[in-house]
């Protein structure tokens, strides 16, 4: 295993600079597009330095206070010691590539393997019952991707009281895959061309942030292209407001059918239809009784409207 720098005594800032030079293992499932909490242009935006690393949240900081826990579980459990590796490896070939490992474990069976520790909410069990979530797989393939290594334990506690462990060996064909869209990303990024837009939320957010403004009056002539997205925006908006009816009528005869109970059983499914209560604003009012308290708390908001004609 190539080492490209010691963690050892690294800063938080230091080692999110490293790992910026590259790319991570809990990069690849965003680059491969299955990730739904950040999209590819995102990342994009964070490895050519036009926006900072998003700190991590509450779940991940957890997460790597729990992780000696799991680990200690681990090797109770199996009799497999961890190592920890305080080192950020580097792929041979491709250089982009980066791991940043939990830990190494020698198998006798497989020789040395990596270790990764998770945390999930119980709400995600089934996603652990025969394997592993998709964006772990993918992540721990790019581990053994860069690293060389036959196989990975992947280790979770869920809910904060249920432990499993599994075995995820090396998938050559799927390593195949991760190199080459992640040297496909990776040229995005030295050329400073943004990846191809796609339908996540995350994506809609970067464009709404990056462009907050139309310059008014101003007007382009637009490529070929965009009379094929033009179509398929119009034929995909009228499947959605079809399927909405669809969802609506199913619905409503449901709410027919409990009439005023406030819920309904069938097998394992519970349906409620609650009464509920909330107090808003009357702000029409306060502008008419109170003209100059209104606007004390009002501010102005803008955004940017899209529509086809």
């Amino acid at each position: 295993m190539k080492v490209l720098v010691s963690t050892e005594n690294m800063s938080k800032q230091d080692w999110l600079q490293w790992r910026n030079k590259g790319i991570g293992g809990s990069d690849a499932s965003i680059i491969c597009g299955i990730n739904k909490y950040k999209s590819p242009v995102e990342l994009w935006m964070e490895k050519t330095g036009m926006a900072g690393p998003v700190e991590a949240g509450e779940a991940a900081y957890w997460g790597t206070m729990i992780e000696p826990l799991i680990r200690d579980e681990f090797t109770r459990r199996t009799g497999l010691r961890v190592s920890i590796e305080k080192s950020m490896f580097q792929h041979p070939n491709y250089p982009f590539m980066l791991a940043n490992v939990d830990g190494i474990i020698n198998d006798d069976t497989f020789g040395d393997c990596i270790f990764e520790a998770k945390t999930s909410s119980i709400y995600r069990q089934n996603e652990w019952d025969d394997s592993i979530p998709e964006e772990y797989q993918l992540q721990v393939q790019h581990y053994m991707a860069v690293t060389g290594l036959k196989g990975a334990y992947v280790a979770v506690l869920m809910g904060g009281n249920q432990y499993k462990y599994q075995f995820i060996p090396r998938d050559e064909e799927l390593i195949q895959v991760l190199i080459k869209l992640e040297n496909l990303f990776w040229q995005f990024v030295q050329t400073k061309t943004p990846p191809p837009m796609d339908g996540s939320k995350s994506c809609s957010d970067f464009l709404s942030r990056f462009y907050p403004d139309s310059k008014p009056t101003s007007s382009i002539s637009l490529p070929e292209e965009a009379l094929t997205l033009i179509k398929q925006y119009e034929e995909y908006e009228a499947k959605e407001k079809e399927v909405a009816l669809i969802k609506e009528e199913a619905a409503n005869k449901l709410k027919n059918m409990l009439g005023d109970n406030e819920s309904g059983l069938i097998i394992d499914r519970k349906i409620t239809w609650k009464t509920m209560s909330s107090e808003r604003l009357d702000s029409k009012t306060l502008k008419l009784d109170h003209p100059e308290i209104y606007k004390n708390y009002t501010y102005k908001s803008t955004f940017r409207r899209f529509s086809l004609k």
